[in-house]
């Protein structure tokens, strides 16, 4: 029989709730045979909030696991030998935080820590970008990442310390070559940060390189997709010869996992996007020179909420059939040789080191983030995307083509289609962070762990932590004894917030160009007259739309392009990025005196965040002002708001935003007892209104 390569390894993001409930999700999951942990963390933990902060609120067990301390993460891997494990944590400015939390649960359960393996993503510039989990200004950043990979690579040295991750990017809009150019200059930013730190002498500066891996996007478009990481592959090896000198050719190898893309996914037709996920994953495993290391597929229903278990398991399963009831690992690169993919590969080289060419020019990518340069070029690329789409030129099956099917006994009952998580999972978690506060500093916090002085007091650690962080000390050490002295992630991060301070990254909106036409035929000319015939009507110069982004969910994609295409249209946009309070939001709204609020949350808090915002603008005498919401909003959820008093929700399946702005401008009209009877108001009263955000 034909030897067979070793399958990739095989992954779901998983993690919500509790721990405890994660924990035995993962457990169920190995034993299903998943062959690696990819651990989500829920939104206060991955900004370096404690549960009981006024932004976590909502938020909390939402999109992944909270993990506040020691206690958390002990029962988070509870009966798993970290010493046997694979690992991957997406956590980010908190990285060093949950490694360190991490590692002493590993040495807790005996481990060699030396033997740990696994990877923290750990990728700054890209939460700038797309992602928006980011907490302090990139020199600082760049710092705890440098401090991160000097200390794995002397005392962790099979873990990968940073994950150069491009798959929020793609989500963010980015084409293939900005994916790739902006990816590897942040590797180079982070190569050079290390190197130039003095921590790694330049002899073992291999190991470094050797330990630098990536995280990517597979779309739905196969032959580019895998043309890109053969393009990757390339220029990787390109880059670590000629800039840092490395000869081993191990050393130089493209190590990358792969998550394929979410952004594609449908609330239209689901189960379309099986066969998406499936060309998705194809693209990333069937090219042996370029196949991923590690591969973690969504579920079909991600469009619509948290998957359940039995949707997981689908996506693994689908990982399993190629793997082991294909021929697939039997054969050597199956494309080698192709003169299409070769000219295609040549063409994306070319174009990708022109732009990194660009980036380095303008002082690299923490200058370019820095300048507002690669976030307006992922909201130009982004919009002229959905323009595309919405002009059907750019085909989604079942959303703009194709639209006539069968009722799917999939979302027949479409509220247990997806994973609800109880609200009184926080209000729990927020009491037992408050408790583990109150008695980490006893002398038996966890029986037989710690004795009386053996480790310094929580104050005493963060402390030490502050005067660190002042100088030019190496971060992990105190932080790991921060970790053992029972210090929360809200703590921790706050410490360093306060030597470092906080940083709000550029939105990309002012300067991105317009992408859809505004010919006098067209829809959005048509949209135009009616904001600024509404304008005249209510006496005033433009009509004024304040877009907010409440709570943690820094997916700011959605907004971003409602804001874009509200201006194009005519409005005065008010948009101050991520990461606001209701408080905040109705402030600026009262303060900017405008015609409608906009709220994008696809975080899942829009069940406590909105009517909080609802009852602020009544409180404050603007109720007149109509708020629209958009996000993954389940239907129940989506009744619920409207019935809270809430004008419109838009969901995935409302994929065209010149006709959002036409209900938008539509919603003001009618608050203000004008005339709806244009050709918006029309359609939208024939089809029900639920869009993308």
């Amino acid at each position: 029989m034909t030897a067979k390569d070793r399958p990739w390894l095989m992954r779901t993001y998983a993690g919500h709730s509790t721990a405890e409930a994660s924990n035995e999700l993962y457990r169920r999951n190995l034993a299903k045979g998943q062959t690696g942990l990819s651990v989500a963390f829920d939104l206060p933990t991955q900004t370096g909030y404690d549960p009981d902060h006024v932004l976590a609120r909502g938020e909390v067990g939402r999109v992944g696991v909270p993990v506040s301390h020691l206690g958390d993460m002990r029962r988070l891997f509870d009966g798993i030998p970290l010493e046997k494990m694979n690992t991957s944590m997406t956590i980010n400015a908190t990285a060093m935080w949950l490694l360190a939390l991490y590692q002493v649960v590993a040495e807790e359960q005996g481990a060699d820590i030396s033997q740990l393996s696994g990877t923290t993503q750990n990728d700054i510039v890209k939460e700038y970008l797309s992602r928006g989990t980011h907490v302090f200004p990139p020199g600082p950043s760049l710092r705890l990442t440098t401090d991160m990979i000097a200390y794995t690579v002397a005392q962790l040295p099979k873990w990968n310390p940073v994950n150069i991750c491009s798959y929020h990017l793609q989500e963010a809009g980015a084409t293939p070559v900005q994916e790739i150019s902006y990816a590897m200059a942040t590797a180079i930013a982070v190569l050079d940060a290390v190197r130039d730190s003095g921590q790694v002498p330049p002899e073992e500066f291999g190991r470094v390189v050797a330990r630098i891996s990536f995280f990517v996007n597979a779309g739905v478009r196969f032959v580019e997709e895998m043309c890109k990481m053969r393009a990757f592959t390339r220029i990787w090896d390109r880059v670590t010869g000629e800039r840092y000198g490395i000869t081993d050719a191990k050393q130089r190898r493209f190590r990358y996992g792969v998550q394929v893309n979410s952004l594609g996914l449908t609330e239209a037709q689901p189960e379309n996007n099986v066969q998406r996920i499936v060309l998705e994953m194809l693209a990333v495993t069937l090219s042996k020179d370029a196949r991923a290391r590690a591969v973690q597929l969504p579920a079909w229903n991600e469009a619509l909420g948290l998957p359940r278990p039995w949707d997981q398991q689908w996506s693994l399963r689908i990982q399993q059939v190629l793997a082991y009831e294909s021929d697939l690992l039997e054969y050597a690169d199956i494309f080698a040789g192709s003169h299409v993919i070769e000219a295609k590969v040549d063409a994306l080289v070319t174009e990708s080191l022109a732009e990194m060419a660009r980036i380095e020019e303008m002082g690299g990518v923490m200058a370019a983030v820095e300048s507002g340069y690669l976030k307006s070029q992922l909201v130009a690329s982004h919009a002229e995307r959905r323009a595309r789409i919405e002009s059907g030129e750019e085909k989604i099956v079942g959303v703009n083509c194709f639209e006539g099917t069968e009722p799917s006994p999939l979302t027949a009952d479409l509220d247990t289609a997806i994973l609800t998580v109880d609200p009184a999972g926080e209000a729990a978690t927020v009491e037992a962070v408050k408790r583990w506060r109150e008695t980490r500093d006893e002398p038996f916090w966890r029986e037989g762990t710690r004795e009386p002085g053996l480790h310094p007091s929580a104050e005493q650690a963060l402390a030490a932590l502050r005067e660190a962080a002042a100088g030019d000390t190496n971060l992990m050490e105190a932080t790991l004894e921060c970790a053992r002295a029972g210090v929360t992630t809200g703590e921790w991060a706050g410490a360093l917030r306060e030597v470092f301070g906080e940083f709000r990254a550029p939105t990309g909106v002012s300067s991105a160009p317009v992408a859809v036409s505004a010919e006098a035929s067209s829809e959005l000319a048509e949209v135009r007259r009616h904001v600024e015939r509404t304008a005249i009507e209510l006496g005033v110069g433009k009509l004024r739309l304040l877009v907010g982004k409440p709570g943690l969910d820094g997916h700011s994609n959605g907004a971003e392009q409602i804001a874009v295409r509200a201006r194009d249209a005519g409005f005065e946009v008010v948009y101050q990025g991520i990461r606001l309070t209701p408080e905040e939001i109705v402030s600026a709204a009262l303060a900017e005196d405008v015609h409608c609020v906009g709220l994008s949350i696809l975080s899942g808090s829009h069940a406590e965040l909105v009517p909080d915002v609802l009852e602020r603008m009544r409180e404050a005498g603007a109720s007149d002002v109509p708020v629209i919401v958009g996000g993954i909003i389940p239907s129940a959820d989506a009744r619920a708001l409207r019935e809270a008093g809430v004008a419109a929700v838009f969901t995935p399946k409302d994929f065209g935003i010149t006709r959002i702005i036409g209900r938008i401008v539509d919603e003001i009209r009618t608050q203000h007892k004008l005339a709806t009877g244009d050709e918006h108001s029309e359609r939208d009263q024939r089809e029900p209104l639920e869009v993308t955000s």
